[in-house]
């Protein structure tokens, strides 16, 4: 998929997590190990789909839309243009995993 083929609700849901995963709270790190799910699950970890249980519902919703994105895409998540934005992700919740 390019990334002009998002719709413009993934486009909006998939900024919207990002957003929140630069955060510090305890749904900042929910959000965060959600979205590094998709971009690399065997070195950042898999997602257990009962964190979803604390997170507010427009975060859950934005997360549904993104699952749907990243099935429809077949891709990870730096073939849409986000390669930058998740890598930020990984510096902040996956430091350990940063190659200086």
């Amino acid at each position: 998929m390019r990334p002009e083929q998002m719709l413009p609700a993934e486009k909006r849901a998939l900024e919207n997590l990002l957003q929140i995963a630069q955060g510090d709270t305890g749904q900042s790190r929910r959000v965060a190990d959600f979205l590094l799910a998709w971009w690399n699950a065997g070195q950042c970890g898999s997602y257990d789909l009962t964190t979803g249980w604390a997170v507010d519902e427009a975060i859950a919703e934005d997360m549904c839309v993104v699952f749907r994105l990243a099935t429809r895409a077949n891709s990870y998540p730096d073939t849409l243009g986000y390669g930058p934005q998740f890598e930020a992700v990984v510096r902040e919740w996956r430091p350990e995993l940063v190659k200086e």
